[in-house]
């Protein structure tokens, strides 16, 4: 009466490791965010390991593409972190000048501003007398 059950399980359990096993092909996308900056956008992309000169930034109407590449670890007796290539393109969340975008990279974070084409400027609002 157990068996059927033990079969199943063991069944569930070899998809799973099918499936873990299929995270670590193919290329990585890499988690961002974009900022309001008031005056221009910034868009942060998490890059730990990607080496500067492996980096492409591409501006296309409203949208901008970033690659790159990280390289496989050497000897790796564990790994959990992806490696290889990525692409990823991303639509401007409000409209910026054509090419103005200027890239850092800083702690394995790229940050890349686009000025804005019609900048928000918070002005404070005073009180009546």
């Amino acid at each position: 009466m157990n068996e059927p059950v033990l079969a199943r399980l063991q069944h569930l359990m070899t998809l799973r490791e099918e499936v873990e096993s299929l995270a670590g092909v193919g290329p990585w996308t890499p988690a961002a965010d974009w900022c309001d900056g008031d005056t221009h956008l910034e868009l942060h992309l998490d890059v730990p390991g990607v080496q500067p000169g492996s980096l492409e930034l591409l501006e296309e109407g409203d949208t901008v593409t970033v690659a790159g590449q990280r390289p496989e670890g050497t000897r790796l007796l564990h790994a959990e972190r992806p490696s290889g290539t990525f692409r990823r393109t991303f639509t401007f969340p409000e409209p910026v000048m054509a090419q103005s975008g200027q890239a850092t990279l800083s702690g394995g974070v790229l940050v890349v501003k686009f000025e804005k084409r019609h900048p928000t400027i918070n002005v404070p609002v005073r009180g009546e007398d």
